[in-house]
């Protein structure tokens, strides 16, 4: 037997300006995108992170993934950020925070549910991810409690401080050197902090996976209670996302089963 599946309608409204840049380089990056899905309202919506190590990658990476995401009914902003060496820590987190903000503030204006607002991203995405649900001061400058948070999603971060700042700072071997210190979620981690996915695939570097692993476990250890990892088969650092929008994906079926359980009205 057969069973038909009903894909919902997606409108694109592409280069959002999430602040007021001060900067040529700022109105360059500090842009979102709205993937919506047409014809509903009250609808989650995932704020999306690319990756790129926080110094390469854009928001058009993700486009085949937040298009998947609207056809189920949960509405994506992908938005860019500043990267690294033309910026350095924390400013590419603070642009996050902001695109946040505002999809906290503006959301509403477009039929979504601004107590449903998720944050998720892969790799460098992931960092920042976990970076604005464990330090609530970075959104806190744009209005936002991580209260407001009903979920963060981290794809294949860093949860340790990331090499990339280990590189700004001039630490050697930054890829291979752990540092956990206030750039790191782990220094963080809290029992009020939202809800937690952390998902990896089982052939990404073994380090980014046992990051993870230690992340989920420093937030069980301070009795946080909705902290959950999940490490996906035959998939490595590229394909943990990439594979998202095919039919059928269990990444993709994970976090829609995530966000439709911490879904606030």
């Amino acid at each position: 037997m057969q069973t038909s599946v009903i894909v919902q309608p997606v409108q694109v409204l592409k280069d959002l300006a999430y602040r007021a840049g001060l900067t040529d380089y700022e109105h360059e990056r500090c842009l979102l995108d709205l993937y919506l899905p047409e014809g509903r309202k009250d609808f989650p919506i995932i704020v999306w992170f690319h990756g790129g190590g926080l110094e390469g990658g854009c928001k058009d990476d993700a486009s085949a993934i937040a298009t998947c995401f609207a056809q189920e009914g949960l509405a994506v902003a992908v938005a860019n950020y500043r990267l690294s060496p033309r910026v350095a820590y924390p400013a590419y987190v603070d642009d996050a925070a902001a695109s946040v903000g505002w999809v906290v503030k503006h959301i509403g204006e477009y039929g979504g549910n601004t107590n449903a607002v998720f944050i998720s991203g892969h790799s460098a995405g992931g960092y920042l991810t976990a970076m604005l649900g464990m330090n609530s001061r970075f959104m806190a400058k744009y209005g936002v409690n991580t209260s407001d948070i009903a979920g963060i999603i981290p794809i294949s971060g860093q949860t340790f401080t990331h090499y990339t700042v280990r590189k700004e700072r001039g630490i050697p071997n930054p890829q291979t050197t752990p540092i956990v210190d206030e750039a790191a979620p782990c220094y963080h981690v809290r029992k009020d902090a939202p809800p937690v996915l952390a998902i990896c695939g089982d052939q990404d570097a073994p380090a980014r996976a046992e990051e993870n692993r230690y992340f989920i476990a420093a937030l069980k250890a301070v009795e946080h209670p909705m902290a959950e990892y999940r490490e996906f088969a035959d998939r490595d650092h590229g394909s943990i996302v990439d594979k998202i929008p095919e039919a059928g994906d269990p990444v993709e079926k994970a976090i829609v089963e995530f966000v439709t359980k911490h879904v606030r009205h």
